[in-house]
């Protein structure tokens, strides 16, 4: 489960292309020669896919083992290139708050953007390392592990308390021939006792 890509645009929808306002890549998979042609492709998806997203939607596009998340808020769009087996929710969580964050950060400064942004965003970029890990963006799936975690901690603990118990039953048989032996010693000493007290 990768992310391979962040972007944030400016989409106006009426039939211009998007303005990329922040981009940030993890492009390290890539060989060296292959990282700026991977670049311009990933710019021209993001755009494409940007495009065609509506207002107020979400979508996702499959491209060989990539899928292209895109959500478009009010014209801002944020566009995720993960790999496959990335989780579809938390991909939409990531770019929630990418738009969130880029919005309390440079709040409707980006309606005028008219070009492209070669201004670096540290966030961008921190936030594509940090949710390299789904759980990291989704809390449901981060539960949903710690839960799979406990669920097999619990198995282990009931398959030692059978183990115990297999145990506890020898222990119980025995208690019960020794309760049966108790007996017995309280009868006979009683019988012996009854001798001694003939007054």
């Amino acid at each position: 489960m990768k992310i391979t890509s962040l972007l944030v645009l400016k989409c106006s929808g009426e039939g211009s292309d998007p303005v990329i306002l922040a981009n940030a890549s993890d492009l390290n998979n890539f060989g060296y020669f292959q990282r700026s042609s991977v670049k311009e492709f990933i710019v021209f998806v993001g755009r494409t896919v940007a495009k065609r997203t509506p207002e107020g939607q979400r979508q996702s596009v499959q491209h060989e083992e990539y899928k292209v998340h895109a959500y478009n808020r009010n014209g801002l769009c944020a566009v995720g290139f993960m790999d496959d087996h990335y989780p579809i929710r938390s991909a939409f969580s990531v770019l929630n708050q990418v738009l969130d964050e880029y919005q309390k950060n440079f709040g409707e400064s980006w309606r005028s953007a008219q070009t492209d942004s070669t201004q670096p965003w540290p966030y961008l970029e921190d936030i594509l390392k940090k949710f390299q890990d789904p759980a990291e963006a989704d809390k449901l799936l981060k539960i949903q592990r710690e839960l799979d975690e406990t669920k097999i901690v619990l198995h282990k603990t009931i398959d030692s308390v059978l183990a115990r118990g297999e145990r506890l039953d020898s222990l119980v048989e025995k208690s019960s021939d020794l309760s049966a032996a108790s007996q017995m010693f309280y009868k006979q000493a009683k019988k012996t006792n009854q001798c001694c007290t003939i007054l």
